[in-house]
């Protein structure tokens, strides 16, 4: 009888129970435990156009100073790859062995510097001192294009166009330059006249080993620079030239987040000496080839570290050689300047005048020597 009483009691209570949790008036074990959680403060929303900056003004006043650049250049090419070979000259004879000229393209972008038409561009755009350039703007104007002179230690050209009144780029400060500083990139990328990408600036005076010009100071920019937008112009947000876009690296010959370009002061300096002189005055040691020094070269050449310029190959008649240089050297200061790899040797070398002598210490075999060695002009091979 008791327990027919209770049982309906048990139930009861249960549920009046289950219904105060489940509508929240009764507290959970969770909860009862649980800190008393602070209200959280709402977070101001960010301003519209904030996160990046509005660069239209900019990229309307520069486009028109970058144009597109096309270069034919004469090549000789042999008739067949087999042309070599004694046994293919035997059944079809020498004339299917002898080299053709063919005609190579080239195409690129270039910046206008001056009001009178003269504009930077790439060597490599160019091609060669006798191709035959040509510049188109954004209007389809076509006009050809002189070269005035290239350099092959920093892949630049300078080229000139018979125009007046031309749009000119403000040449820029890029000493100033700053990481994570807004540039922008315009070119011609895949032959698409006058586009704009947008980036930071990744790192600065960034050097690739000699892969990619024999002096390299780079700005490294993630703004997109795809073939075509070499010789194009990298402008800051005030609008002025600071670099000129020199290459890409990437493993699938197109974008992947790594541009480099020329500095627009090394840019300048170039483009004064051509003008003066008709080729860049830097200094050389005629005879001395000098490259990257790795880890396993310093563990046999008996040097601390990979820091320095391992001299690779030398001439005996070079002066160098007289001066007490050798191949296996590796050159660790350059005039009291330490050498923190070969590209670092090539631009100590390049800014030296001609004429004067540098003064070299070098490690051989764990030995610490110094060494005098003249400084003389680079050869002269842009007209």
């Amino acid at each position: 009888m008791i327990r027919r009483i209770l049982l309906p009691f048990l139930f009861v209570s249960c549920g009046f129970a289950g219904g105060l949790v489940l509508t929240g008036r009764w507290p959970t074990a969770e909860e009862a435990r649980a800190e008393p959680r602070p209200v959280e403060a709402a977070q101001p929303a960010a301003p519209a156009g904030m996160m990046l900056p509005d660069l239209s003004a900019v990229a309307a006043k520069t486009i028109p100073s970058v144009m597109n650049i096309t270069s034919l250049q004469v090549v000789r090419t042999q008739n067949s790859p087999f042309a070599s070979d004694p046994m293919f000259r035997y059944f079809f004879g020498d004339q299917m062995a002898q080299p053709r000229n063919r005609i190579s393209q080239s195409l690129g972008s270039g910046v206008i510097v001056t009001s009178d038409g003269y504009v930077l561009t790439n060597n490599h755009v160019v091609g060669d001192a006798r191709a035959q350039v040509s510049v188109v703007f954004a209007d389809k104007r076509e006009l050809k294009a002189r070269i005035i002179g290239v350099d092959e230690w920093t892949d630049l050209a300078l080229l000139k166009i018979d125009a007046r009144g031309m749009p000119v780029l403000p040449w820029g400060d890029s000493s100033k330059l700053k990481v994570a500083e807004w540039v922008l990139a315009i070119g011609n990328p895949f032959q698409l006249n006058q586009t704009v990408t947008l980036g930071i600036v990744s790192a600065l005076g960034r050097t690739l080993g000699g892969s990619l010009a024999t002096y390299e100071d780079f700005i490294q920019t993630d703004a997109a620079i795809n073939p075509g937008n070499s010789g194009g112009a990298l402008v800051n947000g005030r609008g002025e030239l600071v670099g000129i876009n020199t290459a890409i690296f990437s493993e699938s010959g197109g974008y992947q987040g790594i541009g480099f370009a020329v500095p627009s002061n090394l840019a300048r300096h170039v483009m004064d000496d051509l003008l003066k002189y008709g080729e860049v005055q830097r200094g050389n040691m005629p005879g001395v080839i000098v490259t990257q020094l790795t880890t396993q070269m310093a563990e046999e050449l008996g040097a601390p570290n990979t820091r320095g310029a391992l001299v690779n190959q030398m001439s005996r008649d070079s002066d160098a050689y007289a001066a007490g240089l050798r191949p296996g050297d590796i050159i660790i200061t350059f005039n009291s300047r330490t050498v923190e790899d070969a590209s670092a040797f090539m631009r100590m070398l390049g800014d030296s005048k001609a004429g004067t002598a540098a003064r070299l210490e070098i490690l051989r075999e764990s030995r610490h020597l110094e060494l005098t060695v003249p400084i003389t002009r680079t050869r002269r091979s842009v007209r």
